[in-house]
Order: structure tokens, then C-alpha cells, then sequence
């Protein structure tokens, strides 16, 4: 039988007392169906290779066994990486002896020869068994810009580190980032930072910018060029959306004396105002959202009354904090009846707060090896998030892990919007 908590009792336990249950550092890791989808430091949607190309121009030379770049094959067949992923097969003479390290300048040159122009970058893809050997790729990409004459930074498909104080996906912005060069500063430029795909073009917060004053709002996915991209470096401040680029925005503070504000990806609308009226004081603004607020009040009492109470199942790999989103469901007068995600200590504001409203959410870690015995249990009208349709297979489902990322009461409008084209 699977191991399941309830939010009662992990609001009991508290952040410090977690269940090893949740700790992938503490047990086998179930290969679940985040990471049987590639959704892990691998390849479907963003993970570290599509991430660490974010940069116009740039190439990947990926170092690793063989085995570590097979699915690397599926991300070459999008028209836009073609060409842009080539491979070090390490051999294991070359991992004992550590002769790979010596010869990747070598590659990283013969890479840029063979192509038309020279890249704006070389990312070197490095995998767990560098991280075995406690690798210092930073030394190796500096033997290598030096050999090649083109920029080279690393990135990390360490799978081990995903529990870490600086996962992969954390790694791979701060190395993308730190590509900028100093440039003179405008007061009315600020830099979305988190994604790797842009926000949805109807998102509010674009107009709330320039109702701000803003004149020039960039988005790295949305730089055509890598002179577009170092135009990153002109803004007055960043907003960081995703949490995944708060040490790349605390590095531009660092080397550029670049402040940023964080925001978070909610679907509480009453969070979603606070949030908005707290950027506007922060930034010297004013954002009158009460017309936004109501349109996606509505969006949820409309579907509420279409549908009624339905009972949900709530998975982890959707464009959502699962814990947030399964509390703003509850709100509106939902009933969440799992989980399937992994509990951390931050989260702990959403998890006492559900475990008040629906003290017997079930909520299950998805790479616990138990899950492997999950049985269903009651049921279910709709599962979000393609992990929890795979326990509830017949159940209707709405992935909503689409590339391009909703944002503020505009992603309240499309998740029921969404919703709505999946019951019908």
C-alpha cells in the first residue's frame, strides 16, 4: 500500500519533523511518471539541456556515457535544436583516469569548427558521474574558452542534486545569467526572470508594468539575439517569478548591483491582489486590478456553478505550486482529495492553512517507492497535472504544463477555462 499523510498530520509534524517518506535522499527513488515523461533534469519541458540553450546562439556539448544523452535524441527532432546538441561520449578508461577533462577543450573547438558561424556559447552538459568525481567544470570551461575563443559555461544534469541546496534547475540560470556583461542602466527597464518560455501575451502584468512606467519589459525566450540578450543587462531591477532564479537574480545584485522583487505564481485571487498592491508600493506605482480581480472571481463561480463541488486530484508537474493551488481550490468550495507531490518545509504556509480547511487531503511523495503499490481510493472528477492522471487513468485530465506560463488572475481565467474544455 502506498504511503500516504495527511495534511492534518503533516501540519502536526511540522517543517522540521518532514516524513523521510518525502526525501528522495533517504530512500530508493520510484522512477514515477514525472521522470518516466523526461520531467526531472532531463527533457521534457524545460530540464537542463532545452534550458541550458536558452541563450540565441548557443550550442550544447553534452559529456556524458552514452545511456546519459539517449534521450537527448528526442529534444534534436524540434526544429529549433536541430544542430545545436553534440556529444562526448565518455568512455571508462577516460572516466578512471579522468583523461575526458583534458580532451573536452579539444571538443568544445572542433564543435565551433564544424559549424557555419561560431556559437554565442558553448554550455558543456556534465551528468552524475562528474558529480561522482566531484568534477570542477568552471576549470574545464576556462580551458576551453581559452582553446575555442567562444564563451563556455557549464551546466548540470546531476539527477543526485535535485534534493540540494542548488538543484540543477537553480544552477543552470545562474550560469545563463552570469553571460551578461556590465551595460548602462534605465530607470524604465525591468527583466522578467524564472521561465524559459515567455509569459502568456494576455497576462495583466504586462499592462501593470507600463501603467507603471516601465517603458521596457524583457523576457530572456523572448531576446531575439544574443545582443537582445545582453540588453538584460540595462534594466533597473528584476522581477523574479519562479523561485528556481533567486540565486541568478542574487548574483546580478552581486556582480551589478541589479535589486530584483520576487513574485510568486499564485491562484488565490485575494493573494493574487495583495500581491499586485504590494509591487505597486514597491516600485513607486499605482494598479488598479479591481476590473481583472472580478473577471477571474467570475471565471470561478461560474464553473463552480456549472459544475458543483468536484473532487480533485492534484499532482506536482503542472504550471502550479501544488500545495498553493490545491489550497485555492479548497477555497473556492472544491474538495482536493490527494496530492501527489513532494512536501518541503516552505511550503508549510499552504499545507497548515489546507490542513485547517480539508484536514484529510491525502498527500503522497510521487518518487516514493511505495507508489508503486497505489491503489485508488476514492474517487475522483478530475486530476490535474499529467502525474496524477497516470493513478487515475479514465479519470477527465488537465495537464496544464503547457511551455509558455500563465501568471496572475489571467492563469485563474485559463486553468478553468481549461477546465471547462476538459469536462465538456
Amino acid at each position: 500500500m502506498s504511503t500516504f499523510y495527511t495534511a492534518a498530520e503533516l501540519a502536526k509534524l511540522g517543517p522540521d519533523n518532514i516524513p523521510e517518506s518525502f526525501s528522495t535522499a533517504r530512500h530508493l527513488v520510484y522512477s514515477s511518471p514525472a521522470t518516466l515523461a523526461f520531467n526531472s533534469p532531463g527533457a521534457e519541458g524545460f530540464g537542463v539541456k532545452r534550458a541550458g540553450l536558452a541563450i540565441p546562439g548557443s550550442v550544447m556539448l553534452i559529456v556524458s556515457p552514452g545511456c546519459c544523452g539517449r534521450n537527448t535524441s528526442e529534444i534534436s527532432s524540434i526544429p529549433q535544436y536541430r544542430r545545436r546538441f553534440f556529444y562526448y561520449e565518455i568512455q571508462e578508461p577516460e572516466l578512471v583516469t579522468g583523461q575526458h577533462l583534458k580532451r573536452i577543450p579539444e571538443a568544445v573547438e572542433e564543435v565551433c569548427r564544424s559549424l557555419p558561424e561560431k556559437p554565442s556559447v558553448v554550455m558543456i552538459c556534465a551528468t552524475c558521474v562528474d558529480a561522482l568525481l566531484g568534477t570542477d567544470f568552471d576549470r574545464v570551461c576556462r580551458a576551453a574558452e581559452a582553446r575555442a575563443g567562444v564563451k563556455v559555461r557549464p551546466c548540470y544534469m546531476y539527477a543526485l542534486t535535485r534534493e540540494g541546496k542548488k538543484p540543477p534547475m537553480v544552477q543552470v540560470r545562474q550560469s545563463l545569467y552570469s553571460l551578461l556583461e556590465p551595460g548602462t542602466r534605465k530607470a524604465a527597464d525591468v527583466n522578467l526572470l524564472g521561465f524559459f518560455a515567455p509569459l502568456d501575451d494576455d497576462s495583466e502584468l504586462y499592462a501593470y508594468l507600463r501603467g507603471c512606467g516601465v517603458r521596457q519589459i524583457r523576457e530572456l525566450s523572448r531576446c531575439a539575439d544574443y545582443d537582445a540578450f545582453q540588453q538584460m543587462a540595462c534594466a533597473n531591477f528584476n522581477l523574479v517569478l519562479n523561485p528556481e532564479a533567486r540565486a541568478a537574480a542574487d548574483d546580478l545584485y552581486k556582480q551589478h548591483k541589479m535589486p530584483y522583487i520576487e513574485l510568486s505564481q499564485l491562484y488565490r485571487i485575494d493573494k493574487i491582489h495583495s500581491q499586485y498592491q504590494a509591487l505597486a508600493g514597491a516600485i513607486g506605482g499605482t494598479i488598479d486590478d479591481a476590473e481583472d480581480y472580478a473577471a477571474a472571481k467570475q471565471a470561478v463561480e461560474d464553473f463552480r456553478a456549472r459544475h458543483g463541488a468536484l473532487r480533485f486530484a492534484v499532482g506536482e508537474c503542472l504550471n502550479a505550486n501544488p500545495f498553493e493551488l490545491s489550497l485555492a481550490l479548497t477555497e473556492y468550495g472544491f474538495t482536493v482529495r490527494e496530492i501527489c507531490a513532494t512536501a518541503q518545509s516552505g511550503y508549510y504556509r499552504w499545507i497548515n492553512r489546507l490542513a485547517a480547511l480539508s484536514p484529510e487531503t491525502k498527500i503522497y511523495c510521487n518518487q516514493d517507492p511505495s507508489m508503486l503499490f497505489y491503489e485508488e481510493g476514492d474517487p475522483v472528477d478530475v486530476t490535474l497535472g499529467k502525474d496524477a492522471a497516470f493513478y487515475h487513468p479514465g479519470t477527465p485530465n488537465l495537464a496544464f504544463n503547457s511551455d509558455r506560463q500563465p501568471f496572475g488572475y489571467q492563469a485563474v481565467r485559463r486553468l478553468f477555462r481549461e477546465l471547462e474544455e476538459v469536462l465538456a
